[in-house]
């Protein structure tokens, strides 16, 4: 029977510690792959498939990357949600006796990967931990580049999604648990492009996860962390933290902290909210242009573009927080010189939080360390400028800033200006900092001019004038002597060889510079490589102070940046107010107005309260401006709850503690959802989650269905929000059901508003102005035309509405009562029931479903319309006979 080579028995020795990654094998200067693994990567990294005798009947398949561009395939690799694991020489294999001592020195996953190269700089790369529980869900989420650390809970999967959606991983980790808790999880692998690993369950024993984390954090008490009252919290945090352990398989000294939060510190943002009002990317394009991030980020640094996001995707809902943040954007706003002065600095800071990390796992290199010199120096001009603001937190970031001048300094002494990359070829220590560096350096340069002196010396010393000092490979460096001056030979030469006319000897001293000479060069590289290490060594000492000054260094860049914008698009403090009102006069939409001529954007007013003010419906035609007028608002009130400055002449700002929208849907064809069943599932998650102090913002509610239905849907949704028992939420409601302005006078605190048109004949012209009433019209004929749908079918929708107008529902919308203590009273009644299951008509009969299916028309469907049809169909069974 066929025996493996003792090399393969090594490999798959290794690879059974690791059977879920793809083993990269260092061999030389290559890292292989075997078998499946070869299989796999050669397909998937298009690199060419060989094969290697490894003692079996058959080649093992093979394939190989080169080392020193790993990292771009393992970039591509992991894209792809593969694990892979990094097997080096433990050995120099020059030394080695026998086989070379091999381990795994790292496993690289989507959420660990640390690439800078790979990794947009404005973003975090995070990886999430999920410990699902009944009750409660524990969440820790890590950013390995970085050191962030945060840890919270969750009530239930739709608050877990939306963290998930706010910090948007790379990769999650989880217990089984959470693969069976509802949740879409191929939704997260395919849409979202996360990759999901379920652990082991002793990642989630929450005696291992508390002593991991007493371990890390040298504490005897998870107390002072802030993590006893996070008790599925901190399983979550304990198992991440193993997890990296595992992985990474170092200190992970630049986790100097972690992060407890609650979820409701924050402005609730779920993922259709985020989507709708397009706060980090577009809509269609998913692109970062036309985006509330793109007009807010001026950032000079990628900490402080880090920063800028997390504030933007996490809102505050304190007024003391925002105001200090305003207080700040304030101050650097009236001061435009020094804040252009300390933007000028920022310019030339690197990213400190990812070099720490690259300190952290010993990858920086000489060129990352001459960077962060360079960024240490911008540190005292930077405090210097801040001494003369007083405002809370400028003053605490000035305080936060460490100068840093000890480990400057250190750099400064010791790595030349313009070192290599690689530690490993030396010429990256600078002269004077370690004197034998300096002797093994001018012996590399010096040492024929050594020898020769010494040459002289002896010659003088000893009287022996046709002294020479030779070299050959067998004894090396030796000085000659003829026989007929050997009886002048000193008695501290050693006789090394005897030749017929002459005599061969060494000395302390040729020995000394022999080795000097000889071994220079691989002294020098490894002692230069020492010293390196020991100066990385010692700025990972100083972790903590670092991490300290980068924050405050973050946050003055978000600070500056916000001022800045401010000051360029005319943007105004807002004032914060804790009684529900949204006063905004002449606001403007932060995003539109920088795609188009600010002179033609046309400001708006508006204004909403708690009390009679409480609901606005806006009618007008499409394209006329309803959307961007309530994007615009709702963006302004998320501008002045992240801190900054708002699009406005004047703006009271009543705040909220969610923001939820309902603008526009799609069908989601892959979960089998028409865009009705997308409407109603956000509207149900609307009712059922806003409260009072929130804001909504709703297009189109009923559209997807009949006009009755749709009508009927709407108008029941309008009466539920403005029932101060049920919710009485400030809302911003467009629609083209023109019916719902007769609510104004039969609910309080309904009120009409619509966008100014003006019609020249058969034209119209969209003023984009709202005003007080009511439209009376759609005008969709006229957008029709304006879209240049052919005049033939505009003639005819002219004739085909003159005929329905003479069965005008009005005056049957009319006589609808209006009874919101009863829709109160039934409230409890339907509070487990789902808006989908609701029913406007229960006398559908078997039969006519049979009929209607009967008479589908199966070869002229299209997919859209099929699922639509089966979704009807499904839904009247459903009100026949119910839900079970």
């Amino acid at each position: 029977m066929a025996e493996l080579t003792p090399m393969m028995q090594q490999y798959l020795e290794t690879k059974k510690q690791y059977p879920d990654c793809i083993l990269f094998y260092r061999l030389g200067d290559f890292y292989e792959m075997f078998f499946d693994d070869a299989l796999t990567a050669s397909k998937e990294l298009e690199i060419t498939l060989t094969g290697k005798n490894c003692g079996l009947e058959e080649r093992a398949p093979m394939c190989g990357v080169p080392y020193h561009a790993v990292e771009s395939y393992l970039d591509r690799l992991v894209s792809k949600g593969y694990k892979v694991a990094i097997c080096e020489q433990m050995e120099d294999p020059k030394l080695a006796k026998g086989l070379v001592k091999r381990d795994v020195v790292r496993i690289v996953t989507p959420g660990t990967n640390l690439d800078v190269q790979a990794l947009e700089e404005s973003k975090n790369n995070y990886l999430m931990c999920v410990a699902y529980f009944t009750g409660k869900t524990g969440l820790s989420i890590a950013d390995v580049t970085t050191g962030d650390y945060y840890v919270t809970e969750v009530e239930d999967a739709k608050k877990l999604l939306d963290e998930i959606n706010k910090y948007h991983p790379s990769e999650i980790i989880c217990n089984d648990a959470f693969l069976m808790s509802g949740v879409d999880i191929e939704d997260l692998r395919n849409r979202l492009h996360i990759t999901v690993y379920s652990l082991d369950p002793h990642y989630f024993d929450e005696d291992l996860c508390r002593k991991c984390l007493q371990k890390h954090f040298h504490v005897s008490s998870l107390i002072g962390l802030g993590l006893e009252e996070f008790a599925n919290g901190l399983i979550a945090a304990g198992g991440l933290m193993q997890y990296l352990y595992d992985t990474q398989k170092t200190s992970l000294a630049h986790f100097t902290h972690i992060d407890p939060y609650l979820t409701n510190k924050y402005m609730l943002l779920d993922s259709s909210t985020r989507r709708n009002l397009e706060l980090t990317e577009t809509l269609r394009e998913k692109q970062k242009r036309g985006s509330l991030l793109w007009v807010l980020d001026k950032t000079k640094t990628a900490m402080g573009a880090r920063m800028m996001r997390s504030w933007i995707e996490q809102p505050l809902i304190a007024k003391k927080e925002m105001n200090l943040r305003l207080d700040a954007v304030d101050e650097l706003l009236k001061n435009p010189m020094s804040r252009e002065e300390i933007r000028e600095y920022l310019n030339a800071v690197y990213d400190l939080e990812r070099l720490l990390g690259k300190v952290s796992y010993k990858t920086a290199n000489p060129r990352d360390l001459i960077a962060f010199r360079n960024s240490m120096q911008m540190l005292p001009p930077i405090k210097s400028v801040l001494e003369d603001f007083h405002s809370e937190e400028l003053v605490k970031i000035e305080n936060d800033i460490d100068a840093l001048q000890d480990l400057c300094t250190l750099i400064e002494e010791a790595i030349v200006e313009e070192p290599p990359i690689s530690i490993r070829e030396g010429g990256m220590i600078k002269e004077g900092f370690d004197e034998t560096i300096d002797q093994l350096r001018a012996a590399k340069t010096e040492g024929k001019t050594w020898l020769a002196e010494l040459e002289e010396q002896e010659r003088e010393r000893t009287g022996i004038k046709n002294l020479k000092i030779k070299y050959n490979k067998v004894f090396g460096y030796y000085l000659e002597v003829t026989n007929s001056y050997k009886d002048m030979v000193p008695d501290d030469y050693v006789r090394k060889q005897t030749l017929t006319n002459a005599e061969r000897y060494s000395m302390p001293r040729l020995k000394e510079l022999e080795d000097m000479i000889l071994n220079a060069e691989d002294k020098l590289t490894g002692l230069e490589y020492d010293k390196f290490c020991s100066v990385r060594e010692q700025i990972a000492a100083q972790i903590e102070r670092i991490q300290r000054t980068a924050k405050a260094i973050a946050r003055l860049d978000v600070f500056a940046s916000l001022a800045l914008v401010a000051e360029r698009n005319h943007y105004v403090r807002p004032v914060l107010n804790e009684k529900g009102v949204i006063d905004i006069r002449d606001g403007r939409h932060p995003v539109v107005e920088q795609m188009t001529d600010h002179d033609m954007f046309i400001s708006n007013d508006t204004y909403l309260d708690n009390q009679k003010h409480c609901i606005a419906i806006i009618t007008g035609p499409n394209m006329a401006g309803k959307s961007t007028y309530m994007r615009q608002t709702a963006l302004i009130v998320l501008l002045a709850q992240i801190g900054s400055f708002v699009p406005a002449k004047t703006a009271n700002i009543g705040i909220v503690d969610r923001i939820f929208t309902r603008v526009g849907a799609s069908d989601d064809l892959a979960s089998g959802q028409s865009t009705f069943m997308v409407e109603m599932n956000e509207v149900a998650n609307i009712l059922r989650n806003a409260t009072s102090k929130s804001l909504l913002v709703l297009d189109e509610i009923g559209r997807g269905t009949s006009t009755f239905d749709g009508l009927s849907i709407a108008w029941a949704v309008i009466e539920h929000i403005s029932n101060r028992k049920l919710l009485g939420a400030k809302t911003l409601f467009a629609t083209h059901y023109h019916e719902l302005t007769e609510l104004e006078g039969k609910i309080g605190n309904v009120n009409n508003y619509c966008i100014a048109v003006k019609e020249k004949g058969d034209d119209i012209v969209f003023l984009r102005k709202i005003i007080k009433g009511g439209a009376d019209k759609s005008y969709g004929i006229q957008v029709a035309r304006l879209a240049g749908v052919p005049d033939m079918v505009i003639d005819r929708a002219k004739e085909i509405v003159k005929q329905l107008s003479d069965n005008d529902i009005t005056e049957k919308v009319q006589s609808i009562s209006v009874d919101t203590d009863t829709t109160a009273k039934k409230q409890k009644h339907y509070d487990e029931v789902d808006l989908e299951q609701f029913s406007l008509f229960d006398t559908v009969k078997d039969e006519d479903v049979l009929e209607e299916l009967k008479n589908v028309d199966i070869q002229t469907l299209t997919p859209l319309d099929a699922l639509n049809t089966l979704y009807r169909l499904q839904n009247k069974l459903k009100n026949r006979w119910g839900n079970g």
